[in-house]
C-alpha cells in the first residue's frame, strides 16, 4: 500500500512539473519570434490593402476603398453581430464576402482564403486601437 502511495506521488509530481514546465515555455517569446510574427501580420496586411483598392474582387469596376476608404465604417471590432442584410449574427468574413457579392458584383471567398484573411486583416489593423464591443451595430 506504502509503495502504491509514493508511486502516486510521483507519478504526480513528474506530470505536474511536466505541465508547469509547458506553462512556462508557451508564455516566453523572444525579440526575434516577434519581430518575425509582426512582419509576416504586416506583410498578410499589405496584402488586404492592394485588395481593398483592387477593383480585381469584383466585376463593375469598384473596389471596396471607393466606399470604405481606409477601411472606414467597418467596425471590425463589433463582429460577431446582427446584420441587417444578411438578417443574422455574422462574422467579419461573412460581410466582407456579402460586399464582393453586392456592391462589387463578384463572387464571394471561401473562409480559408488567403485573400479573405488579407482583407480581413487590413481592415483589423485599421481599427486597431478601438476597444472591442461584439454584437454593437
Amino acid at each position: 500500500m506504502r509503495r502504491r502511495i509514493l508511486v502516486a506521488v510521483a507519478v504526480l509530481a513528474i506530470f505536474g512539473l511536466a505541465g508547469s514546465v509547458a506553462l512556462i515555455q508557451a508564455d516566453e517569446f523572444s525579440t526575434e519570434d516577434t519581430v518575425r510574427w509582426e512582419g509576416e501580420f504586416m506583410t498578410v496586411v499589405e496584402e488586404g490593402r492592394a485588395l481593398w483598392s483592387s477593383p480585381d474582387l469584383g466585376t463593375n469596376g469598384v473596389a471596396c476603398g471607393q466606399c470604405h476608404p481606409n477601411a472606414a465604417n467597418t467596425h471590425p471590432e463589433t463582429y460577431p453581430k446582427f446584420q441587417q442584410q444578411l438578417g443574422r449574427v455574422i462574422a467579419l468574413r461573412e460581410m466582407i464576402n456579402w460586399c464582393l457579392q453586392n456592391p462589387l458584383e463578384g463572387v464571394p471567398l471561401e473562409l480559408n482564403d488567403p485573400k479573405l484573411v488579407a482583407i480581413e486583416a487590413y481592415i483589423t489593423y485599421e481599427r486597431r486601437g478601438v476597444p472591442l464591443a461584439p454584437g454593437k451595430h
